[in-house]
């Protein structure tokens, strides 16, 4: 296995030495995994997408503006 560092705010350290019975090595691995698996999934439905970006946006900002009338004061 490779070893990494990683940095930390001091008020994030502060926070997770209270819990010194959690092993943050093994939190922050499982977390790097799983954002790992998902953007190898996320590339893998791409890969076979034909929406271009163009595409997306306008998505996007009909979504957007679909929420914004749902949601806004009268």
């Amino acid at each position: 296995m490779v070893n990494m560092t990683l940095a930390v705010p001091e008020e994030l350290k502060k926070q997770m030495d209270k819990f010194p019975e959690i092993n943050w090595s093994e939190v922050a691995r499982k977390a790097i995994q799983e954002k790992a698996w998902k953007l190898v999934l996320f590339e893998s439905l791409v890969a076979k997408s034909k929406l271009t970006e163009k595409d997306a946006l306008e998505i996007g900002c009909k979504v957007s503006k679909a929420l914004h009338e749902r949601y806004k004061k009268p």
